[in-house]
């Protein structure tokens, strides 16, 4: 059990680009798929995640180790996806410094903001919506309502992004 929960946090840490958010259907993937966790205890535990300071990723990686093998399994799958990201880091930095005005660099860590913005939007997406089907149209528009007016507000009026949390938590009261 130690064993698997290392080689799948070790196989994400080693993917994920662009932060936690964009991981979140890696990790789903490979848990559900083993059969460590059902679709909607992997959704308490990514909101639960979530809510902790910290990765998002390195959260959920604890508790579901934590919930598959104890503190054991937590320590293992922490130390697996942040294994590789400690390990690229510290080989690529000397690499990176010495080639930091290279236009080549410059563009190809620009290419790789799509992707993540990309993997950001279907983690959003698929994790709302985990029931493809009637569910997702249905919640959808309410859904982009908020979203487009709680861009409207931050980008029109600059509101706080606290107050910008409260209003929409309300419109989500009131619309769900």
């Amino acid at each position: 059990m130690y064993w698997d929960l290392f080689m799948i946090f070790i196989g994400v840490g080693l993917v994920s680009f662009g932060g936690g958010y964009a991981v979140i259907p890696v990790i789903q993937q490979e848990i559900t798929e083993k059969g460590l966790l059902t679709a909607a205890e992997f959704q308490q535990t990514v909101a639960l995640a979530g809510m902790a300071p910290g990765s998002i990723a390195t959260n959920a990686a604890t508790l579901i180790g934590y919930q598959t093998a104890g503190y054991a399994g937590a320590v293992v799958s922490t130390a697996g996806i942040i294994l590789p990201s400690l390990v690229v880091i510290v080989m690529l930095s000397a690499f990176f410094y010495r080639m930091r005005g290279n236009p080549w660099v410059k563009s190809s860590l620009y290419g790789l903001r799509p992707v993540t913005t990309g993997l950001i939007v279907y983690a959003a997406i698929h994790f709302g919506y985990p029931d493809e089907g009637d569910g997702v149209l249905r919640g959808l528009i309410p859904t982009l309502l908020i979203c487009g007016a709680c861009l409207f507000l931050l980008l029109k009026y600059k509101l706080h992004p606290l107050l910008i949390l409260l209003m929409a938590g309300a419109a989500g009261i009131v619309l769900f």
